[in-house]
């Protein structure tokens, strides 16, 4: 029996208001290039535009950075099947600078701390604060300060994605594993990490544990941590946290086409490049990274010495699209092969 007229509009208005699709496909729409222009000045280039249309700070770097582009092309092509679309789920971690029209999806360790105090001097958040470092750390992750591109309308959405700048920072996926667990698991001020999931950890991999580690979680060691990680129960349960969870599950890297793809390998490098492209390079300069507590390839091979070859495996296969996607060999220190 056909429904009166009105009932269906309701029944349509109601499914619109449950289902937001964002019209967005990397391969098929163009760049929208957008200058800024002000009262009395000439029309000032987007920091897409300087990017795509030949205004070039440094030939060199823009050269390698369109080498990363066409890889992880390429890589989207041969490991990606399923083609959708985006929803604004997807765009919690990505980050607007509507002042100089940047996107940019953060990435927990890979220097998404001092990119997010960046952000708040460029955007004005920051206050009195000219210097990103002068932002404690806590204070740039904190909720509602930087506005992130799920919050907009879906037509405010597609202008942003077609119209700004891009970018994304990535690192080698062991490297930044094991960064996680030692900033997690092994500081004890991180108590809430340690509740929240150093307990379970301990609860479901550790056989016979201490009544004050099942109340702690305090003393997971690596390998249960790879234990958690690659049990199929965990991910059941709840998605992983961001800290570890892979790079192309943040920021949907074949759905989403990044003019940038920074890599902590040449953090500096990369980090300046993006701030001229948006001629922000002299209102504030990228801070330097402290090297003697960063997390080497040296140190993941020892944190990688006590793990068999089969749980090797299993982690890397649950890791493998973003050594694939963003160009990262096979570690050699991995025995599985």
């Amino acid at each position: 029996m056909r429904k009166p007229k009105g009932i269906r509009m309701v029944s349509a208005l109601c499914l619109g208001c449950f289902i937001v699709v964002i019209f967005y496909f990397n391969s098929s729409l163009r760049p929208e290039h957008l200058s800024e222009r002000s009262s009395g000045q000439k029309t000032r280039r987007s920091p897409l535009q300087s990017l795509y249309e030949g205004e070039q700070v440094e030939s060199a770097v823009a050269a390698v950075h369109q080498g990363r582009r066409e890889l992880l092309e390429e890589a989207c092509h041969s490991y990606t099947r399923k083609r959708r679309v985006l929803i604004p789920e997807d765009l919690k971690h990505i980050i607007v600078d509507d002042q100089h029209g940047l996107l940019y999806c953060y990435v927990p360790k890979v220097a998404c701390t001092n990119w997010k105090r960046v952000l708040m001097v460029l955007t004005g958040v920051s206050g009195d604060h000219k210097d990103p470092l002068a932002i404690p750390a806590n204070e740039a992750h904190v909720p509602g300060n930087l506005r992130t591109l799920s919050e907009y309308s879906t037509p405010q959405i597609n202008q942003r994605l077609r119209s700004y700048l891009k970018f994304i920072f990535v690192r080698e996926p062991f490297e930044r594993l094991v960064s996680a667990y030692r900033n997690k698991f092994t500081r004890s001020y991180n108590t809430a990490f340690h509740k929240r999931y150093g307990t379970k950890i301990v609860r479901r991999h550790r056989p016979d544990p201490r009544p004050e580690a099942l109340e702690k979680g305090d003393d997971v060691s690596f390998e249960e941590f790879v234990y958690y990680l690659v049990d199929p129960a965990t991910q059941r349960e709840e998605p992983f946290n961001e800290h570890w969870e892979r790079v192309h599950s943040l920021c949907h890297p074949c759905l989403i086409h990044y003019d940038i793809v920074g890599k902590y390998e040449t953090l500096e490098q990369d980090s300046r490049y993006v701030l001229q492209l948006a001629r922000a390079d002299q209102k504030v300069r990228f801070p330097a990274s402290s090297k003697s507590t960063r997390t080497t390839g040296d140190m993941a091979a020892d944190f990688f010495q006590n793990i068999s070859p089969f749980y090797q495996k299993k982690l890397y296969n649950l890791y493998r699209m973003d050594f694939l996607l963003f160009n990262y060999s096979v570690p050699a220190y991995l025995k599985f092969r």
